[in-house]
């Protein structure tokens, strides 16, 4: 099969969480966005691509080796502009690749290769989207054949509105709520402790 690439999304404002870089905001002692990243890395994906922008200088002094960093100097425009320039780094061996959001620490390095191994059955779909409970959730994999259009996408459009009426997009339910968490708040950051917590 084919490589693929991860892309992680730290480039955003985070301007829901106040005054506080979200990407910055210790879980279980460490960096946010240091979560996603070590899921991509101990996953079967490679390259690992992050794409940073806001506080880009901060955000990269936490990440680990072994990343490939691409800036986004566009990204206030929205996630779109942060989704092109992860996919202009994918290299060309690559035959997909697994979008990621820094602000999901907890979805896992299984998550990721449960994406991969359900494309090396099913080469031809062009996406493969997890859900949890109905939820649409993330990482999303994305194939090179959709690759063109997400690099026409604007403003803060995420792939996803690519896959209404497509009949090659591959949607799994998973029995992983992490899937579905994103941190966006502090009291989502404080509820994602309690739970642990429980």
């Amino acid at each position: 099969m084919s490589a693929v690439a991860a892309i992680v999304l730290a480039a955003g404002r985070s301007t829901r969480m106040g005054a506080a870089n979200k990407l910055l905001c210790p879980v279980d002692g460490e960096p946010m966005v240091a979560h996603a990243v070590a899921a991509a890395l101990a996953s079967r994906a490679r390259p690992v691509i992050v794409v940073t922008g806001h506080e880009a200088d901060e955000v990269e002094a936490v990440l680990p080796k072994g990343v490939t960093v691409v800036r986004n100097a566009d990204h206030a425009s929205g996630i779109a502009s942060s989704l092109r320039c992860g996919l202009a780094a994918v290299p060309d061996e690559a035959g997909a690749a697994v979008v990621l959001l820094g602000d999901m620490p907890r979805v896992g390095a299984a998550a990721i290769d449960t994406l991969i191994a359900l494309f090396a059955e099913a080469p031809r779909v062009a996406a493969v989207a997890p859900s949890w409970q109905g939820q649409p959730g993330n990482p999303v994999l994305l194939a090179r054949r959709l690759f063109a259009d997400v690099m026409q996408l604007v403003g803060d459009e995420g792939a996803r509105r690519l896959f209404a009426g497509r009949s090659d997009v591959m949607n799994v339910a998973m029995d992983d709520p992490a899937v579905a968490i994103d941190i966006d708040t502090p009291e989502a950051l404080a509820g994602l402790a309690a739970n642990e917590g429980r």
